[in-house]
C-alpha cells in the first residue's frame, strides 16, 4: 500500500473518530443550551467552513490531529466572542450540566465503538480456527505438552473462536507473572485438555513478535506447493525474471516441494545470487535471484524475493472456516463485551506502563496507527472498522483519564467543586494544565520516537 493510501486511511478514519467526539460535547451543550460558537475538525487555519441558523461555526481545519467545540462561557474564550446572555453560557450551567457537555465527547466515542461492532457481528464475519500447525523445539507450548493440529477453545476462561481470540487473552497477560490456563481440543478424538503454562513478566521484550512466538506455536497451514501466484513489481522476483504461474523444483541444488520450506532458504539469501530451476508452461527453465536485502524490527538482515504463493488451488480443512454472524440481541451483547474487554486491556496496559512492569516502547504514535489503519483498509471493510472502533475506545478511554488538559481532568475539577461547593482557584487549574500539557507532550515524544526506531 502507497504513502497516500496509509495517509488517506488515517486522516479518514481519525478525522471521523474526532468528529464523533466532538458531536458529543455540541450535541449535549446545545440541549443544555449553551451557545457553540464553532465546531472544527482539526487545528489552525481553516480550509472549509459554513454557518449553520444557530450561529454556530462549522470548519475543517488544516492541521488533522484533533478538533474543538467552543462555547460561549467557556475557560478560554475571549469576552468579545461571548453571547451575553447568561442562560446561553457555559460557566453559568450547573455542575452537573458541564459534567455532561465535558464527559459526552468520550463516552460518544465508546458508544460508537458499540455500534461499529453491533454491524460487525450482524452482518458477520469470517475467521479461522485457531489450530495448532508446529511447536516449536524448547518453547512453552511444548513444555507443557501441547500438541500440533490440536485446536485452542480457551485462554484463560475466555472462550476463543478464532486467532484474534487467542491473540487477545494472551497480550491481556502481558508482563504478568503466574500461569497462563489453556484449554485445547486435540485432532481426531475432540478430548478436551488443559494447560497451565507458567509465565514470568510474560512477553517483555517479545512484544513485537507477539504472543504467539511467546507462547511457541505456529497457526497451523496447509501445506502450499511452491507455484507462484504473484510478483511484486520492481522487487527481486521481477528483476531475476520470475512470473506468475511459476513452480520453484528447485532451489540452490537442492529439491524442495513446500513454500515454507523454500520461504525460509530465501530469508537465508540476504544480497546473495540464488540459483533456481522452476517449471514455465511444461518446461524447466534456469533462474538466478538475488533476494533483496530487509531489516527491520532489530532483526538480523534477511532475504526477500518480493512474490507471493498462489494460494487459490489450497483448501483448509472442512470446519476450520468459521462464519460467525449474530442477531440484532446477542450482536448487541457481544459488542458490548468486545468494547468492555477493550476498555479494560487499555487500563491495564496504561497501569503497567505507568508502574513499569512493561516498557515505554509499547507506546504508538500517529506513523504506526496510520500503518495500521492502511494495512487494515487493504485486508477489507470489516478489519478497518474492527480497528476504528478499537481506536474509538482508546479515544474515549485517554479522554476520561484524570489529567488537566484532557476531558478527564475537566472532570475532575468538576467533582472536587461539587464536593467543596465552590469552583477550583484558576490559578490552581491553571498550575494543572500545565502539568497536564508537559505530560501529554511527554507521551507523544516517546510515542513518535518509537514510530521513528520503528520504521
Amino acid at each position: 500500500m502507497g504513502y497516500l493510501q496509509y495517509a488517506a486511511a488515517f486522516i479518514g478514519a481519525l478525522g471521523l473518530l474526532i468528529a464523533v467526539h466532538e458531536y458529543g460535547h455540541f450535541w449535549v451543550a446545545r440541549r443544555c443550551g449553551v451557545k457553540v460558537l464553532k465546531f472544527s475538525i482539526g487545528f489552525g487555519k481553516s480550509i472549509a467552513t459554513w454557518t449553520d441558523k444557530h450561529g454556530t461555526e462549522f470548519a475543517i481545519s488544516i492541521i488533522p490531529f484533533g478538533g474543538y467545540v467552543k462555547m460561549a462561557g467557556e475557560p478560554g474564550v475571549e469576552e468579545e466572542e461571548i453571547d451575553p446572555a447568561p442562560a446561553e453560557s457555559f460557566a453559568h450551567k450547573s455542575v452537573w450540566q458541564r459534567i455532561a457537555i465535558v464527559a459526552a465527547g468520550p463516552v460518544v466515542n465508546l458508544m460508537f465503538a458499540v455500534l461499529l461492532y453491533w454491524l460487525i457481528f450482524i452482518v458477520g464475519i469470517t475467521r479461522v480456527a485457531p489450530v495448532v500447525g508446529d511447536i516449536v523445539p524448547g518453547g512453552l507450548a511444548e513444555q507443557v505438552g501441547i500438541q500440533s493440529q490440536s485446536e485452542i477453545v480457551s485462554v484463560d476462561g475466555r472462550e476463543t473462536l478464532s486467532w484474534s481470540n487467542v491473540n487477545f487473552a494472551l497480550v491481556s497477560r502481558l508482563g504478568d507473572d503466574g500461569v497462563v490456563a489453556i484449554e485445547t481440543k486435540r485432532a481426531g478424538d475432540g478430548l478436551l485438555q488443559k494447560y497451565n503454562v507458567p509465565v514470568s513478566q510474560w512477553m517483555i521484550g517479545l512484544e513485537k513478535e507477539g504472543p504467539l512466538v511467546a507462547l511457541g506455536v505456529e497457526v497451523y497451514r496447509p501445506e502450499l506447493p511452491i507455484i507462484i501466484g504473484e510478483v511484486v513489481e520492481g522487487k527481486a522476483g521481477a528483476r531475476a525474471g520470475l512470473m506468475a504461474g511459476d513452480q520453484v523444483i528447485e532451489s540452490e541444488g537442492e529439491i524442495l516441494s513446500h513454500w515454507v520450506d523454500w520461504a525460509h532458504m530465501i530469508q537465508k539469501y540476504p544480497g546473495k545470487a540464488m540459483s533456481l530451476v522452476v517449471k514455465r508452461d511444461g518446461q524447466l527453465v534456469n533462474v538466478t535471484a538475488t533476494p533483496d536485502v530487509i531489516s527491520e524490527d532489530g532483526r538480523p538482515p534477511f532475504g526477500r524475493l518480493g512474490i507471493k504463493a498462489d494460494r487459490a488451488s489450497v483448501t483448509l480443512p472442512e470446519g476450520m472456516i468459521r462464519h460467525l454472524q449474530y442477531s440484532p440481541i446477542d450482536a448487541l451483547g457481544r459488542a458490548l463485551q468486545k468494547t468492555q474487554d477493550f476498555i479494560s486491556l487499555t487500563l491495564t496496559a496504561m497501569g503497567k506502563m505507568i508502574n513499569g512492569q512493561i516498557s515505554l516502547d509499547n507506546l504508538s504514535g500517529p506513523i504506526t496507527i496510520a500503518k495500521v489503519a492502511g494495512d487494515t483498509a487493504s485486508y477489507g471493510l470489516e478489519p478497518f472498522l474492527s480497528f476504528v472502533a478499537y481506536l474509538s475506545i482508546s479515544l474515549g478511554v485517554l479522554n476520561l483519564l484524570p489529567v488537566p488538559m484532557l476531558d478527564g481532568g475537566h472532570l475532575m475539577f468538576y467533582l472536587v467543586e461539587l464536593v467543596k461547593g465552590s469552583p477550583v482557584p484558576e490559578a490552581l487549574q491553571d498550575i494543572g494544565n500545565r502539568i497536564g500539557l508537559t505530560m501529554l507532550l511527554a507521551f507523544m515524544g516517546v510515542a513518535f520516537y518509537n514510530d521513528i526506531v520503528g520504521l
